[in-house]
């Protein structure tokens, strides 16, 4: 076999087909390739530079993959190359979505040399890669069952590709064949478990592990965080010897944003930069950090944040811009929060939504409904998100009727099924316009349990309206919903001193008292005393 020399590699021409194809300009590295053989460059082909005319074989237009695969297949066989590793690899890769052939070439490939075995094994684990890549199991597992010789590479890609493919039970039976193990092959079982919904099983393959590396540690702690179980997370985090993975620290602080908990993601974050532990944070870290700031409303440590990033050298991405839109919108930074917005390179749902539950929030109705088409006139598909922010704008606008058209196009136009929060801000609408049946007859009308968020829009609205006999009904429902709340028992003793109700408001009195609440305080009772 031709041993190209270390000047070959790095020769003019190899060098220039390697660029051509790195920079997925494939016609070109073809034509280098061609140009340098037929000049007589070539006396002694390169098989790094076949290589990479293979890898741009593989970028041209479907139609003319197969004939060009087949003429450089035979001009490798020509050349006596076919049993060198790096086109041998490449060839297999270039074959990978057609089974037949690509077990053809390694029936013919010829054993040349002391290392040819450990070649063909490299060449069979890439296939294999290739074909589970594309999503070809039965042909993946095929080649895996005729392997005269298997390393724990090949026995790690089959497990790790029936297990995220779903083939649970024959991905664990693979792995209880194994003659060696390592934390890949635990992770790669694991991680199909979580992928799948099978945490519990997860969990105890993790106990079982004999040795953990911080990737099964990790993989362990996103499993949870994705199930919103925040205090398993929380607890095998502690667990964890080696916290000097950023990623660890990253999935820990997202966990607690996402999950509602955004004290405790700024205080992973604060623990991560103190000097024992000292774990510089990136990208991904500050915008999950801002997004707890944004849930806080705590504009002050937001912009420490951004001032923190700027001293790290780190410059707003489009994610980063979206995460600071959020933070100024709901921190009433309106203007700022354009400015921001007006810099993306990308805008997406999550940026337009930001920007139109920033102007619903601050009453900029006309700013909303204008980002909202041009949403639309961009092709991009609103989700919840927009449509809370849309519908508070009408709401902050007292807008009954176009309320109800854009609530309604949630679900026939848009197919997107309204949640508590959009049929909370719908009710307080109609409450507070003075249509109390019909915002009662919405909350009967819910297809699921309604919070008790819901009726407490309600209550404000018939204290509002001092409807005394539908805010009772309402009330009992609130009571119901939660009972230990002492400001819906606050809104009907109001409701009752409004209207001179002083009996039932003195019963309500004695039975707040009987349930230990007590007044909130800054709270009133209306004219009561």
């Amino acid at each position: 076999m031709p041993n190209p020399t270390a000047d070959h590699v790095n020769s003019p021409w190899t060098l220039a087909i390697r660029a051509a194809a790195d920079q997925g300009l494939p016609r070109r590295a073809i034509a280098l390739y061609l140009s340098s053989f037929r000049s007589g460059a070539a006396h002694r082909p390169c098989p790094f530079a076949l290589a990479a005319v293979l890898k741009s074989v593989s970028r041209l237009p479907a139609h003319t993959v197969a004939t060009a695969a087949a003429s450089f297949h035979a001009h490798i066989l020509r050349l006596g190359l076919l049993a060198h590793p790096y086109p041998h690899a490449a060839l297999a890769n270039l074959y990978s979505r057609d089974p037949v052939a690509a077990r053809s070439l390694l029936d013919e490939t010829p054993p040349s040399g002391a290392r040819a075995p450990h070649s063909l094994l490299v060449s069979r684990n890439s296939l294999l890669a290739s074909l589970l890549r594309s999503g070809d199991l039965s042909a993946a597992r095929a080649l895996f069952d005729q392997m005269p010789v298997r390393d724990i590479v090949s026995w790690n890609s089959m497990v790790a590709g029936l297990a995220k493919a779903g083939r649970l039970d024959s991905a664990i039976e693979l792995f209880d064949q194994m003659p060696e193990r390592n934390a890949a092959s635990w992770n790669a079982v694991i991680c199909g478990l979580i992928a799948h919904g099978h945490l519990t099983r997860a969990r105890e393959m993790f106990e079982q592990m004999p040795v953990r590396s911080n990737i099964s540690w990790i993989t362990m702690i996103s499993g949870y965080a994705k199930a919103g179980d925040v205090q398993a997370a929380a607890g095998l985090f502690e667990r964890m010897e080696n916290k000097n993975d950023l990623y660890a620290w990253n999935v820990m602080i997202t966990c607690y944003a996402q999950n509602g908990c955004a004290r405790e993601a700024i205080g992973v974050f604060n623990r991560m930069l103190k000097p024992h532990v000292c774990v510089l944070p990136n990208e991904k870290t500050f915008s999950s950090v801002i997004s707890a700031c944004s849930q806080l409303g705590n504009l002050r440590f937001g912009l420490w944040v951004k001032s923190f990033m700027g001293s790290l050298g780190i410059e707003l991405d489009d994610h980063l811009r979206t995460a600071l839109v959020d933070l100024y919108t709901k921190s009433g930074r309106i203007d700022s929060a354009f400015d921001l917005f007006k810099g993306l390179r990308t805008r997406d749902v999550v940026s337009y939504s930001a920007m139109i539950v920033g102007c619903g929030m601050n009453g900029k109705l006309n700013e909303a409904i204008g980002l909202f088409k041009e949403m639309s006139d961009a092709n991009i598909r609103p989700n919840a998100v927009s449509f809370v922010g849309l519908l508070s704008a009408y709401n902050h606008a007292g807008l009954v009727e176009e309320a109800r058209a854009c609530f309604a196009s949630m679900s026939s136009k848009y197919k997107i099924r309204p949640s508590t929060e959009h049929y909370t801000i719908m009710v307080d609408l109609l409450g507070r316009s003075g249509k109390l049946d019909e915002a009662f007859q919405l909350i009967r009308q819910m297809p699921m349990q309604p919070h008790a968020s819901v009726w407490g829009a309600l209550l404000l609205s018939c204290r509002l309206h001092n409807n005394v006999e539908l805010g009772e009904v309402v009330a009992s429902k609130c009571f119901e919903q939660a009972p230990g709340e002492s400001g819906y028992y606050i809104l009907l003793g109001n409701i009752y001193a409004q209207a001179n109700k002083w009996d039932k408001l003195k019963r309500l009195r004695k039975t707040m008292k009987e349930r230990g609440l007590s007044k909130m305080p800054g709270s009133s009772w209306v004219l009561a005393e």
